[in-house]
């Protein structure tokens, strides 16, 4: 192993638990062990059990599974009111220990204004009616039950009611017999969810959205007091030397509901200051918190938590590094952290643990690879929240989400076996055939490997002279260094299976080939709207692979995500860009995390970044554009260059055929976790 992460593998202890070295496995939504969003109720997950076994061999020395909700979402029993589930527990916990890892359950008093509430659900709850039918199944009410009254972080058209004092009270004593009831399955700890991420303990803590004027409400101590019941109802429970976690936000970088302060920003926090959280951080120690588990932001914030390729590597660790100088537990640090980073500043004392989560997902075995330095074979997680955690929202939507995607989160776009196991696992072919794969983007390599692995024999054809397809305009930005890494992934791993790679290679008649089947991953093409003076404009395919410059004044037409990702990096070059979009909002789309549409929503408020909402294209120009508001009214804009982002459409060689099977794009564009799950989808029956 490099010296420079031996840090990372030296044992630290958690209260009396000793934990084999710093790297931790961060919660994610979807993983917890009792289920998520379980229509017949929550229940031991023993999808997630495999999910943790794989990485705790794999050499983890913390893991802390997902949100455990104390009331299950749906039916709404108790979890300290089903003991089977902690029966099943205590066998997976003997597994864990074989292993030599730790293993901390993550328990939630409730979400609040911030439950992720569905354009599906909404309805039920705004409906007096259908709330009051629906109450014994799922009761939206008490999973939006809040401080005070507060406006919904999804949908702001609910105003979420005031928790009661016999609720609290309910939920600090559900805290304890759960935590007892884990401790007693052999558990090593819990965490607390959480002052953090604006959750529910996290707006009692604050004055901006506590307004309450009981013993919850006030004063500092009174903002406090439901958190630090909570500690100690569970050291009550089960003893002072069983170690309680905190998931705890240093600051919650907020502005104003819905609208988070970025990276750089000069702004006025309404939520936690760090003036307040050093003495925050101090006080939840002392009342018996015997960990924090770190990093920023709210929901409001959401990228500080959830940090999505924009964000900075490392960003958190500043601030979290900033609050342990006021505590004297254990403090960890989550957020894009570098191995390489969190080991130096494990090996300087500026945290004590290096949180990581969705590394995890994209490769189970990355802590393996890195000890054996073979950190270029690890498969890099991009920050894309595709598969993960795909909660999204614009103007219109409280969160059109999927619900199959609801019902599942914590899933990967670049590994479907994460947490899908019974669906995705590769199983050798029958049959050995012979496999044409046509298109060396993702979407071919993928096909590549997978028949490959399967036994099959695969030659790949490319009609360039290198593989990436359009992918490689995708990951061009300065921001999407871990896209490039994925290419790069991608290309070594092609080498190490007996896959033929025939580059500059263009296929016109498949059935030459003599294939005993082909796949089709020819991609799409950029769509060409019937506009007045098109030629003028430069697609952004173009822009992006460097092959026409822009000028200081560029119009972007398209404020999907690429055409935002566009005018972002514009904007970092010292650009001046105007986005034209003709929806009522910017990333008007499902599928994109709100992670990461909010970031660049904020940012480009933040910046003053101008978009022309519900406007439309009428004619490119030399100099600029003409374009037509909601309203029916035309006006030019000036730019010395205009870049066309108006979306692709299906290119495929062929559609059809006698074993002729169309994956990615081809059969339908969407995004790298559609092309590589349908790649699966298709290529396991072969």
């Amino acid at each position: 192993m490099d010296k420079k992460y031996e840090a990372l593998f030296t044992p630290w202890k958690v209260g009396n638990v000793e934990i084999k070295n710093r790297i931790v496995l961060c919660p994610m939504g979807g993983t917890s062990l009792f289920g998520w969003f379980e229509l017949t109720g929550c229940k031991f997950d023993k999808e997630a059990a495999k999910f943790f076994i794989e990485r705790a061999n794999n050499n983890v020395g913390l893991i802390i599974p997902g949100i455990a909700p104390l009331r299950d979402t749906i039916w709404g029993r108790w979890l300290w009111q089903n003991p089977k589930m902690f029966e099943e527990l205590k066998e997976f916990m003997d597994e864990i220990h074989k292993t030599g890892a730790k293993l901390f359950i993550q328990l939630t008093a409730g979400m609040g204004r911030s439950w992720a509430i569905t354009d599906h659900v909404a309805p039920l709850h705004k409906n007096k009616v259908l709330r009051t039918v629906m109450k014994p199944i799922l009761d939206t009410s008490y999973q939006l039950a809040s401080p005070s009254e507060l406006p919904s972080r999804w949908d702001p058209e609910i105003t979420c009611p005031e928790m009661t004092v016999a609720q609290i009270h309910e939920i600090i004593e559900a805290f304890a017999k759960t935590a007892k009831l884990c401790k007693d399955a052999g558990v090593d700890g819990v965490e607390v969810h959480a002052v953090h991420e604006g959750y529910l303990l996290d707006q009692f803590t604050m004055e901006w959205t506590n307004k309450r004027t009981d013993e919850y409400g006030g004063s500092f101590e009174n903002r406090y007091r439901f958190p630090v019941e909570v500690v100690q109802a569970i050291k009550k429970a089960c003893g002072k030397d069983f170690p309680v976690s905190l998931r705890y936000s240093v600051e919650s970088k907020v502005k104003d509901f819905r609208v988070g302060a970025v990276p750089g920003e000069v702004y006025t926090e309404v939520g936690r200051n760090m003036a307040e959280s050093e003495k925050a951080a101090r006080y939840l120690q002392d009342a018996g918190y015997d960990m924090l588990n770190a990093d920023n932001g709210t929901y409001d914030s959401w990228y500080w938590s959830h940090p999505p390729m924009y964000m900075p590597q490392n960003c958190n660790l500043q601030d979290v590094s900033h609050i342990k100088k006021f505590v004297d537990i254990p403090v960890v640090c989550a957020g894009r952290m570098e191995p390489d980073v969190g080991a130096k500043a494990v090996a300087e004392g500026l945290i004590d643990g290096v949180g990581v989560a969705r590394q995890f997902l994209a490769d189970p075995q990355w802590i393996t690879k890195l000890i054996e330095e073979r950190l270029e074979d690890i498969r890099p997680c991009i920050c894309c929240h595709a598969g993960c955690f795909n909660f999204c929202s614009h103007k219109g939507h409280a969160n059109d989400q999927d619900l199959f995607d609801t019902m599942g989160l914590a899933r990967c776009a670049l590994n479907p076996e994460t947490m899908q196991s019974k669906k995705y696992h590769i199983t050798p072919a029958k049959k050995v055939k012979n496999v044409a794969v046509i298109g060396g983007g993702i979407g071919g390599m993928e096909a590549a490997l997978l028949l490959a692995k399967r036994g099959h024999k695969v030659t790949l054809y490319e009609k360039s002279g290198v593989l990436g397809g359009v992918f490689i305009a995708a990951a061009a930005p300065s921001f999407k260094e871990k896209d490039r890494d994925l290419i790069a992934w991608y290309k070594r791993e092609l080498t190490k299976y007996p896959i033929t790679v025939k580059l500059n290679t263009e296929v016109q008649d498949v059935a030459s080939l003599g294939a005993d089947e082909v796949i089709i991953a020819t991609g799409s093409t950029a769509n060409r709207i019937p506009v007045p003076g098109i030629d003028n404009g430069v697609q952004a395919v173009d822009f992006l692979l460097g092959k026409q410059e822009a000028g200081q004044n560029v119009v972007v037409i398209g404020g999907g995500l690429t055409g935002c990702e566009i005018a972002y990096e514009l904007y970092l070059q010292g650009k001046n860009p105007t986005i034209v979009e003709m929806k009522e909002d910017l990333i008007a789309v499902t599928g994109v995390c709100l992670a990461n549409s909010s970031y660049l929503r904020d940012f480009f408020n933040a910046n003053k970044v101008k978009a022309h909402l519900e406007t439309r294209l009428c004619e490119v120009h030399p100099d600029g554009v003409t374009v037509q508001d909601k309203e029916g009214k035309q006006f030019k804009i000036a730019a010395d260059t205009v870049i066309l982002s108006t979306g692709y459409r299906p290119a495929p060689l062929v559609s059809k055929g006698k074993n002729i099977h169309v994956v990615g794009d081809a059969a339908g564009v969407g995004n790298l976790r559609s092309v590589i799950w349908g790649v699966w989808d298709t290529c396991m029956k072969i």
